[in-house]
């Protein structure tokens, strides 16, 4: 019997509702079409018949209705929730013993209305409380959310019930999800293996770069599906998709996407610039099948600005306050809830609230006894439903339940359990994220095919076929793209010259071993060789023995670092000729015709590609300034001949902004001060400190630098170890010639060695008298190309020698005059030595001194006498121009005067040299020669003396040997340095600045 006023207004619609998905709401239209006219009167319906699994069915579906007193959101007569202990998660999904959990029969195909749509815990009267991710239009809840529970709340424990629940009963076919902790990581722990996972991305707090990081890779999904939608027919939604899917088109799977963000509101508070990504996922993720939950113990006012109006359902713990409950739910009831875990509200629109209590997940499956039916136990009979009487049933005996046998007790909770049953099962979800660039890729890696050959060494087949300089230097990582990329530069063209620029103990050192390594790897010891300037600590000492590397040059080894300058400007230099005496038009066409084996037919200078590697750009300008502006010079010419300089610098305003220009690769590792960044400021600062190798490139992407070993061993803790294995495995893999090396200035060279060299004739007979032809003087070798050093008195008569003791000058000054003996006999030549000290004493042949002045009283009016014989000779108006050419006005030897100590010679009251400055000038009209050598000590003062004044005014030769910096610029803008004996440069109109050693001479017994 049914009374009217056991009706409730609103339980018809209700009754209509839960019976429309079982087929049976018109005939309760039928039903109640003979409505009671009269509150009392009692009217009599038909019954229907149905099935025992229907009205099962039926009743559960009802037992939900209850009267609700007008005013109060609790119905009447509705048993209040079980806050005593939590419900069993797997008798709400329906799916048994999680030991025995089938992933493959709970992943079927569920029902439309079934789909995202999931129970989170038990609500009144018991029933599933459940939470539907569709949006309203497919009668769901969704697409997006927000949950909001205090400290304690439960909150941590219901998104891992729903993310749990959501991958039991769909396949990763039709459900993926991206899981993101701010804070920690204990919220989805254990979690990852669940193949419905795109990313677990946690502590986030820790390191801000990956919320960058994590944006770029949820944009770039967005962006996927959108292409994915376009290229499959211009689909406006998923939605559409999945049906011409299911209609038998052939498309691959696009199941939904399910992003859950815990602690959001810290994050924007961290990054507020985030609040745009949510909002673009609330306004296109419901055509893109996105579905956002935000997830946060507090939201403070505005943290939703412009997102609020996108989140359809929200879910209310307990909260903090009632403020924080009215701004989730709209009523202060949140934050009137005991504080039970799990506890809290479902607002799925704005009408409608629900009160629940959330499963639990994280501990022990329940343990309670199951009843297993006997399949030949009894069966219910169903009788029809008549006015007739009923015959009783027979009794049946009760049947005892049988136990099954309890489960061996473990730690495991009801998730790992869960998670174990569905490892490895299904198709693995598409993945939106990559983990962070941590662990840097060795080379042997990157190549990935490296072998042996007799005629290529080791190398790698695959990477040498693209051109010979294109090398692999670590990983890019592209979040938006949701892949990373080897990191490759192409030397062989205008990205030859290499910057790398980062802060202390950011990997430059390593990196640059790295870019060595790897070209070596792809390039034979003829096709490439590598001078290294290494400031950097001593790191490139491991690979000097390199079959690549033809030198290495230290702080501490002034003289080895600036004749790995003058290798390489000699290599230039003399290419630039070959090329063109050779006719080739481009440094291509010479490695080509390398290639094909023309070494005969004059297409070979002996060197390959040439590498100056320079680690340490700021002690290069402190300690070597003048060999900076050399460098630069070569880079801008450099590319056209085969020259490659690398260079790294602890900050980009360390390099001159003309030698800035010239890099064309640019690799940015972790900077002291991101404000010196010359590729994003900001994204400079988002490169983490404490991860060596890490970076930008000049795409604005992030990268990882390799480490230089092909051991396989991903650790720079022995890197050391890891290059000796690399040089020794490369060198017993070359079996061919080995490469050029640098060529080092002799600590001492002889004048016999260096006129050996020369092919110079022995110095002439006494009695004979000359050597015809003169020629120019040997004086020692130079650094550039190891040749002999040979000084023309005859276009540059003078040579200013500035040294401090025991730097050479004595001896160059005895390597002189000895010269002139052997190329001018007495006639020719006449030599007039200045030696306060007597260190020239008997250096010169009696029959080619002309005067040997030791003191004041004797230089002062020789000289002045010599200088009155060269006036005769200085040409008058009646000289013709054919003797001015051939210099035949006068006859007799020229004058070859040798000034030892200098400094001890002129005074600063006068000089006995005085008489002759005039006549410096005319030097080759008379047939005057002057070498003065005086100490660098106080040279800067004495510069501007007039003799040594006009030496200067007239560009003469000058020759600067060891001496103390402090001096300041003494020849030019060249100061003196610290040198080893005999070692010095010469400065000369026509080669410029040139480092040489002087020849040796033993003092005459």
């Amino acid at each position: 019997m049914l009374y009217r006023h056991q009706v409730p207004g609103g339980m018809i619609s209700n009754l209509k509702s839960q019976l429309s998905d079982m087929g049976m709401a018109d005939r309760l239209d039928e039903v109640l079409e003979e409505a009671v006219r009269v509150r009392e009167t009692p009217v009599r319906a038909r019954g229907d018949q149905c099935d025992l699994a229907t009205a099962e069915a039926f009743a559960r579906r009802l037992t939900a209705l209850h009267t609700v007193t007008a005013g109060s959101g609790v119905p009447d007569d509705a048993a209040p929730l079980d806050l005593s202990g939590s419900t069993d998660f797997m008798e709400l999904l329906g799916l048994g013993d999680v030991h025995a959990f089938d992933a493959d029969a709970a992943w079927r195909p569920r029902p439309a209305r079934d789909r995202l749509r999931v129970p989170i815990g038990v609500g009144e009267a018991g029933l599933p409380a459940h939470l539907d991710l569709k949006e309203s239009a497919q009668q769901g809840m969704g697409p997006h959310g927000l949950v909001i529970g205090a400290t304690g709340s439960g909150k941590s424990e219901f998104l891992r019930t729903l993310v749990l629940g959501l991958a039991m009963t769909h396949s990763p076919e039709q459900l993926n999800m991206v899981l993101v902790d701010f804070k920690g990581g204990a919220t989805f722990a254990g979690m990852s293996d669940m193949p419905h996972v795109s990313a677990v991305i946690t502590n986030l707090s820790q390191e801000l770069t990956l919320v960058d990081r994590m944006q770029d890779a949820l944009s770039g999904e967005m962006v996927r599906r959108q292409e994915l939608l376009r290229e499959a027919g211009n689909f406006a939604s998923v939605r559409d998709y999945e049906k011409a899917r299911a209609a038998g088109e052939d498309l691959a799977p696009l199941p939904s996407l399910f992003v859950v963000v815990d602690e959001f509101s810290e994050m924007l508070s961290a990054k507020p610039e985030f609040i745009d990504l949510f909002v673009a996922i609330g306004r296109l993720g419901r055509s893109l099948g996105i579905h956002l939950l935000l997830a946060s113990q507090r939201l403070e006012e505005g943290r939703l600005r412009g997102l609020e109006s996108h989140l359809s359902y929200r879910v209310g713990l307990r909260t903090f306050s009632a403020q924080e409950s009215r701004a989730v739910l709209g009523v202060p009831d949140a934050y009137e809830l005991p504080a039970v875990p799990g506890l809290g509200y479902l607002k799925p629109d704005p009408t409608t609230m629900q009160r629940f209590k959330a499963a639990y997940v994280s501990g022990p499956p329940s343990g309670r006894a199951r009843v297993q039916r006997d399949e030949g136990g009894h069966v219910r009979g169903i009788l029809p439903f008549t006015v007739a009487s009923v015959r009783p049933l027979e009794q049946q005996p009760d049947v005892a339940p049988e136990p099954v046998a309890p489960r061996p007790t473990s730690d495991e909770s009801l998730l790992d359990l869960a998670v174990r049953r569905m490892a490895g099962r299904g198709p693995a979800a598409h993945q939106v994220w990559l983990p962070p660039l941590e662990e840097p890729d060795t080379l042997d890696g990157l190549f990935g095919d490296l072998v042996e050959d007799p005629a290529l060494g080791l190398h790698s087949p695959s990477w040498r076929a693209l051109g010979g300089l294109t090398v692999p230097l670590g990983i890019v990582d592209r979040p938006r793209e949701q892949r990373r990329d080897t990191l490759t530069v192409d030397l062989s063209g205008a990205a030859g010259h290499v910057a790398v620029v980062g802060g202390p103990r950011s990997g430059k050192s390593t990196l640059l071993r790295t870019i060595v390594a790897s070209a070596s790897l792809v390039t034979t010891p003829q096709e490439s060789q590598f001078f290294v300037l290494d400031f950097g600590g001593g790191t490139f000492a491991p690979l000097a023995r390199h079959p690549h590397v033809a030198g290495v040059g230290t702080r501490s080894e002034p003289d080895v670092v600036r004749r790995i300058l003058a290798e390489v400007t000699g290599v230039v230099d003399r290419r630039e000729a070959f090329f063109r005496d050779r006719g080739i038009d481009s440094i291509e066409t010479y490695r080509a015709r390398r290639r094909e084996g023309r070494a005969d037919d004059g297409f070979d200078d002996g060197f390959g590609d040439v590498f100056l590697v320079v680690d340490g750009w700021s002690t290069l300008r402190a300690d070597f300034d003048d060999l900076e502006m050399e460098i630069q010079q070569l880079a801008g010419r450099g590319l056209t001949f085969g020259l490659h300089v690398v260079a790294g610098a602890a900050r980009w305003s360390d390099f001159r902004a003309a030698m800035r220009d010239v890099f064309g690769t640019r690799l940015e590792l972790r900077l002291g001060d991101h404000v010196d960044s010359e590729i994003d400021r900001r994204l400079a600062a988002l490169v983490p400190t404490g991860r060596p190798g890490r970076g930008l490139v000049q795409s604005k992407l992030h990268f990882l630098g390799a480490l230089p070993r092909i051991d396989g061993a991903g650790t720079g803790h022995d890197l050391g170890d890891g290059v000796e294995d690399l040089v020794t495995r490369v060198r017993a893999a070359w079996r061919g010639p080995a490469g050029p090396k640098l060529r080092l200035l002799p600590a001492r060279i002889d004048l016999a060695d260096v006129r050996r060299m020369a092919g110079a004739a022995e110095a002439p007979d006494a009695a004979t008298g000359s050597q015809p032809g003169g020629g120019p003087l040997l004086l020692g070798v130079d650094e550039k190309e190891l040749a002999p050093l040979g000084l023309d008195v005859d276009a540059e008569p003078h040579l200013l020698v500035l040294g401090d003791g025991q730097s050479g000058k004595s001896s160059l000054l005895r390597s002189y005059v000895r010269e002139v003996v052997r190329t001018r006999g007495a006639a020719q030549a006449q030599v007039v030595v200045v030696d306060y000290r007597r260190s020239l004493l008997g250096e010169v042949p009696e029959e080619h001194l002309l005067q040997y002045l030791t003191s004041a009283q004797q230089a002062t009016p020789a000289l002045r006498d010599i200088a009155a014989y060269l006036e005769q000779r200085i040409p008058g108006p009646d000289v013709t121009p054919e003797q001015l050419r051939s210099r035949s006005w006068w006859q007799g030897a020229e004058v070859f005067l040798v000034v030892d100590d200098y400094d001890l010679v002129a005074t600063a009251q006068s000089s006995p040299l005085a008489p002759l400055q005039p006549l410096l000038a005319q030097a080759r009209d008379v047939g005057l020669h002057v070498v003065v050598a005086r100490r660098s000590g106080g040279a800067s003062r004495a510069l501007y003396e007039p003799v040594i004044q006009t030496l200067r005014d007239l560009a003469m030769p000058g020759l600067l040997l060891s001496g103390s910096p402090d001096e300041g610029p003494l020849l030019g803008t060249l100061r003196p340095t610290p040198l080893p004996p005999g070692r010095g440069r010469l400065v000369t109109r026509d080669r410029g600045v040139e480092t040489v050693q002087v020849a040796w001479s033993e003092p005459t017994a």
